[in-house]
């Protein structure tokens, strides 16, 4: 149909070539409804520009569109021709402070650690380099594209908001209106035809009618023509796209490849054009296939009028955001036409009409408006305020339409909230604990807890705000007072008020039952108001201005009563009471992942966060208006109120108010479940006590700072173990990593070590002192990270060989709001929960108690005994210190219980022999319970009582002295006992052993003769060839098989022991990859082209195995792999079916072997006189006989039919070597075993290098061997090559009328003969080169010499020429008479050059940020101008691709494969070398099947990758790591490294590599 419309539409082209913009313009100035003129122009020309058939133009369109279109509005705007207009507009314009530059895909962006308001803030690249942050603590990511740079936005900045281009005048008015830089015309028109414009591209983009159009652009005649729309989701895969289209339309797999990738990138696509029932059907069809099993694809069939419109409606909205950049007034005017409200009132506006449509709109035109608002709304600061209030006023609807739609974020209106702020407001519901049958599933919960998480943030920066000012401060305590005791006013659903008594104290509370009633964790609320409490101690608010707080109305039970439940689901949690709850089916296909778990989750950041919401209203102080000066006043709430209630929620009252009730309790067998959650209950309660009374380092609640704060988390982190600097940010919460940097803490309490070699990384180490700092129940360890900082510091301890107690440590004052928490530790509730538990271990027999409920209550006892110390030491003169917690647990119980005191129990507890590991910290406690008493003492004047203390603590240590020195004594008998019986059992052992000792003796000084007689061969001086050849003396070869462990002698005639190897294709030495074998069957390898193109490498890791063993071990591992592929279909690191298998040993991959042969001289020469040899005279003219004689017998094979007799005179005098005739068969001295194995290697060069099917039969084989043995020879040449080079230099320089020396006449007779055989004469010099091969090291005099020895050459040109003259001459002669010689010597073909220059792999930038804006401007070539997703740098030819894509896919050799698979056939000849720029990832690719990931050679400051670029540390090359990446590609080691990786990890095995 396209064909038949081509007449036509070149006819039409020409008819719209003839418009005229200028004419069109004017006519649009004289028109009285201008709106009616331009959309009549619209109707009349978009249908005719746009859509003329199947296939889009989409650089003809927009040449036409520019003209026909876009030319008059840009004409009627400026009032003249726009190439003079716009540049006049650009002039007067005082461009703006703000960057606003939009990022595209992949461009690297930076934000400043210590600058940055929050991490949204970023800078693009040229305003990063020109700013003060680049010399700051800097991130560096890469942009998903549609954010803008916020250079210039005071806003987002603390300190240096403009780069030296963007920097703003102080002369500057910054409230300047940018209208008064325009005329009055200009705004007048631009006005009109932004708004007419503006409200044409809203009303088509928006238009939901799918076969007609608005009333002002219907055509007059319509024609039958539609498109069948397919529409993008994010449900489909790209193979179930592609299958069905290839069903619906009838089209090949590429197009369809070509349709799904265009609907990806831009949303949606046409996929057939035609009439009605043409593109229906087509509908039907995709609609049908997609609706099995999720709903079916999106598909609509629309006119093609409306198609046309709709696309010029999004050129219309890309002129309209490249237009306003002429000009600052111009964006003033577009902002105002986008936010006027209209006829319709309210959400009425162009940009409201957008937005609340952005769910039904596609990719593509979302992006583009997008685009238009960041270019335009939010770079005018004015109208950024007036849109982020209809942005507000919408959000609620714009999040709601977010979660329908099925797109992500990126591509939501709503992820503009990002520039703006983020406000999720979405109920949350609470959950009953299931105590039947297991709940199936719980769909809120998922929802209401990334709810939760995404709040944390927000509150935080709304605390953040409050903290900024104190009148902000105290109204947003009173609001959100005020909605909390709304929300909680009045106690429902049955909680029936009680009182609870214990130890003579009473309490009002409500019957609430946490594993019985509902529940919830999310309380966004209690979290804001407790942070705002803290503020109001941080800035001492609180204490200034006491009379505007409404603490007196605070009622402390009601607003902990949430939060309190929530810590007693988690403990529930951890207690295992909670199991039949949620989430069992939601992920069945992964795990079986229960409530429980997912609440364990929870547990840590809910405790974390509702901590401070106790803390907040618990023991607060309500300042006293005569005390202010003091900082005093009366609790809020009775510790002892607090507890009971506790104990209430914990459902632990009845255990603590019950006389005996755990003896009980425990001795009825049917309740073991009960009684174990009870314990974890009581130790969850414990713990929570531990941290609302230690956890004071958070500015506000104890006095400290930041900086303490930061370097307390540090500091526990290390106590687990040393870590790196990554992993130590990513242990630290997130607001502290972020913002805060370890430069500042770091050097007190750590210090960083940065391990030498490639792969060692800098480790942060706590220092020894700072272990007294160590608080066991740190609040933000896991139970895992707990017990292992444990067990590393008792380690640590026992290594410094002090006691293993873990005490609690010195903790810093609380703020006066909160300091009368430390009231906890010594309530009289506190003390019997304390007395109850020693009581239980104490008659440990009688009782259900666990060791981690009396380690907790040790620590607690520790504590108190810590605060007193502190309040005693720290007292003022006359100043009575209230903290009296030695005398009350000095103290025994009341009657009628009469229990011990605590500070008894303590001692009796000291010997228990059943809490061996606690007596430590039991001693530490008595220790310090006397230096308090000690403290108290020397305070009064009673020496009596001073010493009895003294008598106390004397006794104490004496019996610890005691204790210890008969333990050690014990030790250091049973050590003597145990030596003394190892010395007897070794005396009888050598006695019953004589004989096999003697042996031992004997072998070892056999061996050391053999090794002193052995030759010194590094100061000898071989010599290789001819009648001086060096004797070295043969010596026997012994190996052992590495399946069999047989040891064997190396002969010709025994069975064959082989060398696992590997053969493999490479193009390390090339000098041009653009080289192809065309045709392997018809190739000829005899002669290895000095460009290297394509070589064949045989690498091995030198294991040895006899040829049977490995032939067994060879035909396991086929049958193996054969039923593996039945029930286990998926790559593995090897290809049986191609002949590879893994070394044995050390699980090399190789797919062949090696014979292992003695060198050539054992096997056909075993003499050692070598009298006989040919001299190099000698042996020039039998070679030269030997070529000769075979190019006769060529020719004789070339022409049977001449005379038989001329050949034989000519044959006569030759007398042809044996070796050279045609009967002459060679005797082959090797066994059969080794012949195999020969032909096994040969066949498997042969297979491989020439990329054909095996064939032994074929002549090739050898060649191929050899070929590959040459090659690999030249590849490892450094280590094993040499290169000796002398030169006839300054020829033309020389004296040649009057040569002085020898060496000079020497060299002027080869340069004449040189001359005499070319004809022409050297302006430069000669070079010869002569290449050997030895292995032994050299030394004294130099490598000249020692390569001549080898060669049995003179070391001299006068030798070496003129005694050898003849043979030289005629050398000399044939060499310049050949064919490719004169070929150079004309300037047709370039010389070879000796030694070859060494293949490197491609130069890369020093910083990561240069290398990720270079991909930045990289488009896919096959998706029009789009930006590659992916791009991916070949580090071998340094080709840019995009990889990971469909776009880019390409057939090879019968299969779909990605851009990086196909370049690694053409560049590496299936192997390759890449560098993910955006992932900052190296990737090794071995054909089609095998790959992995390796670390790239970019390191950051730390010494650590940052793999995914998720930490954004500056990264700069490192010449070790990039040198061992060359050196893998260099040794032929890429494949190797990809099968030891993915035996490693087998997930690496399931990648579809070829895709990539």
């Amino acid at each position: 149909m396209a064909s038949e419309l081509d007449p036509e539409v070149q006819a039409l082209d020409r008819t719209l070539l003839e418009c005229s913009a200028e004419e069109t313009a004017g006519k649009w100035l004289q028109a009285v409804d201008l709106t009616r003129e331009v959309y009549q122009h619209l109707a009349h020309y978009v249908p005719r520009i746009y859509c003329r058939g199947p296939n889009p133009f989409p650089q003809k369109e927009d040449m036409l569109a520019q003209h026909v279109l876009l030319g008059p509005m840009e004409w009627y705007l400026c009032g003249e021709d726009p190439a003079f207009g716009f540049p006049k507009l650009e002039q007067v314009n005082k461009p703006s402070h703000l960057c606003g530059r939009v990022f595209k895909v992949g461009e690297p962006t930076y934000s400043c650690r210590d600058c940055a308001v929050d991490p949204t803030c970023v800078l693009c690249m040229e305003c990063f380099l020109g700013s003060i942050h680049r010399d700051h603590r800097y991130r560096m990511t890469t942009s998903g594209g549609g954010g803008f740079c916020d250079c210039g936005d005071p806003e987002a900045w603390k300190e240096g908001p403009y780069c030296q281009k963007h920097e703003l005048n102080t002369s500057e008015i910054e409230e300047e209106d940018p209208l008064v830089h325009l005329s009055e015309d200009v705004v007048a028109r631009t006005y009109n035809i932004f708004a007419i414009m503006f409200r044409y591209a809203v009303e088509i983009l928006t238009w939901e009618k799918e076969n007609e159009l608005p009333a002002d652009l219907e055509m007059e005649e319509k024609s039958d023509t539609y498109y069948c729309m397919l529409f993008n989701d994010e449900v489909h895969t790209y193979e179930q796209v592609i299958y069905t289209l290839q069903k619906a339309v009838n089209c090949t797999q590429k197009e369809a490849i070509g349709f799904a990738t265009t609907v990806d990138r831009d949303g949606r696509r046409s996929v057939r054009y035609g009439d009605f029932q043409y593109c229906e059907q087509a509908k039907s069809v995709i609609v049908r296939n997609t609706s099995r099993q999720t709903k079916p694809l999106k598909v609509q069939v629309m006119h093609s009028s409306l198609v046309a419109h709709q696309n010029f409606g999004l050129k219309l909205l890309s002129w309209l955001g490249s237009i306003i950049g002429y000009s600052d007034g111009l964006r003033r005017i577009l902002c105002q036409v986008g936010l006027q409200e209209g006829p319709d009132g309210e959400n009425s506006s162009l940009v409201d009409r957008l937005m609340l449509s952005d769910s039904k709109l596609w990719k593509g035109a979302r992006s583009v408006y997008h685009q238009l608002f960041m270019s335009s709304l939010l770079m005018d600061l004015k109208y950024k305020k007036l849109f982020a209030v209809r942005f507000a006023k919408n959000y609620e609807r714009l999040q709601s339409d977010y979660v329908t739609d099925d797109h992500d974020r990126e591509f939501s209106v709503a992820d503009l909230s990002v520039q703006i702020f983020t406000v999720p407001s979405l109920g949350m519901d609470p959950i009953t604990r299931q105590v039947g049958q297991h709940i199936e599933m719980e769909p809120e919960w998922e929802a209401a807890f990334t709810l939760q998480m995404k709040l944390t943030h927000v509150i935080s920066m709304v605390q953040d705000w409050c903290a900024s000012d104190e009148k902000v401060l105290i109204e947003a305590y009173k609001k959100c007072l005020a909605v909390l005791m709304q929300c909680h006013g009045g106690f429902t659903d049955g909680e029936q008020p009680i009182t609870l008594s214990i130890c003579g104290h009473s309490v009002e509370t409500i019957r609430y039952c946490v594993s019985q009633e509902k529940v919830s964790i999310h309380l966004p609320v209690s979290r804001l108001l407790a942070g705002l409490h803290v503020l109001l101690s941080k800035s001492e608010v609180a204490y200034r201005f006491p009379e505007l707080l409404p603490l007196s109305e605070l009622s402390p039970p009601m607003l902990i009563e949430h939060p309190l439940r929530c810590l007693v689901l988690c403990a529930q949690v951890h207690a295992g009471m909670w199991r039949r709850n949620g989430f069992s089916l939601v992920n069945q296909e992964n795990k079986e992942t229960g409530m429980e778990n997912v609440i364990e989750t929870v547990a840590h950041f809910s405790l974390t966060n509702y901590l401070m919401s106790l803390l907040t209203f618990l023991f607060s102080f309500i300042p006293k208006k005569q005390q202010q000066q003091k900082k005093t006043g009366v609790s809020m709430m009775d510790p002892n109120h607090f507890l009971m209630i506790m104990l209430s929620r914990f459902e632990l009252y009845q255990v603590f108010s019950t006389p005996d009730y755990g003896k009980r309790f425990s001795s009825e067998i049917t309740h073991k479940d009960v009684v174990q959650q009870n314990n974890t209950l009581i130790e969850e309660m414990l713990y929570l006590i531990i941290m609302l009374v230690g956890e004071r380092f958070s500015p506000g609640v104890g006095q400290v700072n930041a900086t303490d704060e930061i370097k307390r988390e540090i500091i526990h982190q290390l106590s687990i173990k040393p870590m790196a600097h990554s992993e130590l940010v990513k242990s630290l919460p997130e607001d502290v990593s972020t913002y805060i940097g370890l430069s500042s803490v770091t050097t007190p309490p750590l210090f960083f070590n940065r391990k030498p070699g490639l792969t060692g990384r800098g480790m942060y180490e706590l220092k020894p002192e700072c272990a007294k700092e160590f608080n066991l129940y740190f609040y933000h360890f896991s139970r895992a990270e707990q017990s292992k900082a444990e067990e590393a510091q008792r380690k640590l301890r026992r290594q410094n060989k002090e006691d293993t107690a873990l005490p609690p440590p010195v903790l810093p004052p609380f703020c006066p709001l909160f300091a009368s928490l430390v009231n906890i530790l010594q309530s009289d509730i506190m003390l019997c929960i304390m007395g109850t538990i020693l009581q239980w271990a104490v008659e440990h027999n009688g009782y259900a108690w666990s060791e981690s409920m009396l380690q907790r209550v040790l620590h607690l006892i520790g504590m108190a005994l810590q605060e007193e110390k502190q309040h005693l030491e720290n007292a003022m003169e006359e100043h009575v210190v209230t903290f009296t917690f030695t005398q009350k647990i000095s103290k025994p119980g009341e009657a009628p219980n009469n229990s011990p005191s605590i500070l008894a129990m303590l001692e009796t507890l000291q010997n228990a022999p059943y809490l061996e590991v606690h007596k430590d910290m039991i001693r530490w406690i008595l220790k310090t319970f006397n230096t308090i008493k000690k403290i108290r003492k020397n305070s009064s004047t009673s020496p009596v009582a001073e010493a009895e203390g003294t008598i106390m603590e004397e006794n104490s240590k004496d019996k610890d002295k005691a204790e210890r020195k008969r333990k050690a004594e014990i030790a250091r008998l049973r050590r003597e006992k145990i030596m003394a019986q190892m010395s007897e059992m070794q005396r009888n052992f050598i006695d019953e052993n004589k004989e096999l000792f003697q042996q031992t003796l004997e072998l070892d000084g056999s061996s050391t003769t053999v090794l002193n007689s052995s030759p010194v061969v590094s100061g000898m001086t071989l010599t290789a060839l001819g009648p001086e050849q060096t004797r070295v003396p043969e010596n026997k070869e012994f190996v052992t098989c590495i399946l069999c462990q047989e040891e064997q002698e190396v002969n010709v005639e025994s069975r064959a022991m082989v060398l696992a190897a590997f053969v493999q294709r490479s193009t390390v030495l090339s000098k041009n990859r653009n080289k192809f074998i065309e045709d392997p069957e018809k190739y000829d390898p005899l002669f290895m082209h000095p460009d290297l193109s394509c070589g064949t490498h045989t690498g091995s890791c030198g294991h040895i195995m006899h040829a049977h063993c490995w032939q067994r071990y060879f035909d396991s591992v086929q049958a193996k792999e054969q039923r593996r592929q039945q029930r286990l279909r998926i790559h593995t690191s090897y290809d049986v079916e191609n002949g590879e298998f893994l070394c044995p040993l050390c699980e090399c991959l190789s797919n062949t072997v090696i014979p292992l042969l003695l060198p050539p001289r054992n096997v056909f020469s075993s003499r050692l006189n070598f009298s006989d040899q040919p001299n190099l005279t000698e042996w020039i003219r039998t070679i030269s006989q030997q070529i000769k004689a075979l190019q006769s017998l060529r020719k004789e094979e070339s022409a049977p039919n001449t005379a038989s007799s001329k050949n034989s005179k000519n044959m006569d005098p030759l007398q042809l070597p044996e070796g050279f005739r045609p009967d002459f068969h060679p005797k082959n001295p090797y066994s059969e075993s080794i012949k195999e194995m020969l032909t096994t290697f040969g066949t498997a060069t042969y297979k491989v290098g020439l990329k054909v099917h095996p064939n032994e039969e074929d002549p090739r084989v050898p060649i191929m061997c050899w070929g590959s043995c040459a090659y690999t020879i030249q590849s490892i040449g450094k280590r094993f090559t040499a290169c000796m080079v002398f030169c006839l230099t300054e020829v033309n320089g020389m004296d040649q009328e009057n040569p002085t020396g020898e060496e000079e006449l020497a060299v002027l007779a080869l340069y004449k003969m040189l001359h005499q055989c070319t004809g022409r004469l050297y302006s430069g010099c000669t070079v010869c080169c002569y290449m050997y091969s030895f292995s032994f090291a050299v030394s004294g005099s130099n490598h000249f010499e020692h390569l001549c020895n080898y060669l049995s050459l003179p070391t001299n040109l006068i030798c070496l020429f003129q005694r050898n003259s003849e043979i030289m001459n005629s050398l000399i002669e044939s060499w310049c008479h050949n064919s490719e010689v004169k070929r150079y010597l004309q300037g047709e073909r370039d010389a070879i050059s000796y030694p070859r220059e060494s293949n490197r792999l491609i130069d890369l930038p020093e910083d990561y940020s240069s290398l990720i804006n270079q991909a930045s401007n990289f488009s896919c070539p096959k998706s029009g101008g789009d930006k590659s997703r992916a791009p991916t740098l070949c580090l071998v030819c340094g080709t840019l691709l995009c990889s990971q894509s469909y776009c880019c896919q390409t057939e090879l050799e019968g299969e779909d494969v990605g851009a990086c698979t196909a370049h690694t056939y053409s560049c590496g000849s299936g192997a390759g070398i890449f560098l993910r720029v955006r992932e900052c990832q190296v990737l090794f690719l071995a054909g089609k099947t095998k790959g992995c990931f390796y670390s790239p050679p970019y390191l950051d400051d730390y010494g650590e990758t940052d793999q995914g670029l998720r930490r954004g540390n500056p990264l700069h090359l490192c010449n070790e790591r990039f040198k061992k990446i060359q050196k893998l590609w260099h040794q032929h080691s890429i494949t190797e490294e990809i099968g030891h990786a993915q035996e490693a990890n087998q997930t690496l095995a399931g990648i579809d590599w070829q895709h990539l």
